[in-house]
C-alpha cells in the first residue's frame, strides 16, 4: 500500500496564509474564503499527513514544530510551482521575468546589492528583484531560504543555517562571493585607540572569526552595544570608542573616523550566496549569481 500523500496547491497555500496571518479567521480574507473553510481545510491536511500542524487558542493558530516544517516545505513547493509554470513557456530566448526574492543582511544590503541589481535590471528589466534586510544571527539570510521566504541569501559563511565551511546544510546550495578582511576603526586623531572602550554589535563576530577575537588580549569586552554597524560607527565618530569591523560595513565612513590595518594576521570573513537545490537552475537565480560574481570580482580588485 502507498504512504505517498497527495496536497493540492490550494492547501499548500491554506498552510502558508495560517501561519503567516497568525490564525484562521486571519487567513480567511488573504485566501478569498470563510474561516470554517479554513479551519475545515486545515483538519483535512492534518488528517491526510497524520500530524497536528497548528496550536489552536483563543489568540489564533501557532504552527507546532511539525507545522513549521511543513509551512516550510510549502512555501519551497508554491515558489517551484511558479517557476516550473514561467520557465516551461519560455524559450531559450526568452527575457527572463518574474519575481526574485533576496535576503540579505544590512551591509551587504547597503553597499553589495545596489550595483548588483542595477546590472540585473539593465539585463533583464523583467525580473521584479525585492530586498528583505535580515539580521545575520541565528538561522540569519539563509534561514529564509531554508524557511521559503527568499529565493537567495546573502550570507556570512560559516554561520548560521550554512553549518560550517563554506558547505550549506542539507537542501541548500552556495558559494563564497568574496572574502572581505576586518580593521580597526577609531576617532581620527587619537593618540593611542587600541586603549579606548569596544564597541560593537550582535552580528559582528562570526564563528569564524571568534578564535582570532579570543586571542587578542588587547581587546576588551564591550562596554557599548549598538544595534547595527552604521550605529557602531556614529558612536566611533562621535569618539565613544574603537571598533573591530568588516570591509562592507567600512564602504561609507563618516567624518572623522580613520580605518588602521590590523596586519597579515587580520580576521577575514567569508560572504556569499545561498539558495534552494530546486532554485539554483531557474534563469532568474542563475541571472543574479552572475551579477553578484561580477560585482564582488570588481570589489575584490578594487579592495
Amino acid at each position: 500500500m502507498s504512504s505517498a500523500v497527495d496536497l493540492a496547491p490550494q492547501e499548500l497555500r491554506i498552510l502558508v496564509a495560517v501561519a503567516e496571518e497568525g490564525g484562521f479567521s486571519a487567513a480567511a480574507p488573504r485566501l478569498g474564503t470563510t474561516q470554517s473553510a479554513v479551519s475545515h481545510a486545515v483538519r483535512g491536511i492534518e488528517r491526510k499527513l497524520g500530524v497536528v500542524l497548528f496550536e489552536r487558542g483563543r489568540y489564533g493558530a501557532r504552527p507546532t514544530p511539525a507545522g513549521t516544517r511543513a509551512v516550510a516545505h510549502a512555501r519551497r513547493v508554491l515558489r517551484m510551482l511558479e517557476a516550473l509554470v514561467r520557465e516551461a513557456r519560455d524559450t531559450p530566448t526568452a527575457e527572463i521575468t518574474g519575481p526574485l526574492r533576496i535576503a540579505a543582511f544590512r551591509s551587504a544590503a547597503l553597499h553589495l546589492l545596489p550595483a548588483v541589481l542595477e546590472r540585473l535590471s539593465a539585463r533583464h528589466p523583467g525580473i521584479g528583484a525585492t530586498v528583505t534586510v535580515v539580521r545575520e544571527i541565528g538561522p540569519g539570510t539563509a534561514g529564509e531560504v531554508a524557511e521559503g521566504r527568499a529565493d537567495l541569501g546573502i550570507a556570512t559563511l560559516g554561520t548560521g543555517t550554512l553549518g560550517t565551511g563554506t558547505q550549506p546544510a542539507p537542501g541548500l546550495v552556495g558559494d563564497v562571493l568574496l572574502e572581505e578582511p576586518y580593521a580597526l576603526v577609531h576617532p581620527a586623531g587619537h593618540p593611542d585607540p587600541r586603549s579606548l572602550p569596544l564597541v560593537d554589535w550582535k552580528e559582528n563576530c562570526s564563528s569564524s572569526t571568534r578564535a582570532w577575537w579570543a586571542a587578542q588580549d588587547w581587546i576588551p569586552a564591550a562596554t557599548v552595544r549598538a544595534e547595527d554597524d552604521g550605529a557602531v560607527l556614529s558612536m566611533v565618530g562621535s569618539g565613544l570608542g574603537m571598533a573591530i569591523m568588516p570591509a562592507l560595513s567600512l564602504t561609507a565612513v563618516p567624518p572623522g573616523i580613520r580605518i588602521t590595518d590590523l596586519g597579515p594576521e587580520r580576521p577575514t570573513r567569508r560572504v556569499g550566496y545561498v539558495t534552494t537545490v530546486e532554485l539554483a537552475g531557474t534563469a532568474a537565480v542563475r541571472a543574479l549569481v552572475r551579477e553578484l560574481r561580477a560585482t564582488a570580482k570588481v570589489q575584490v580588485s578594487a579592495g
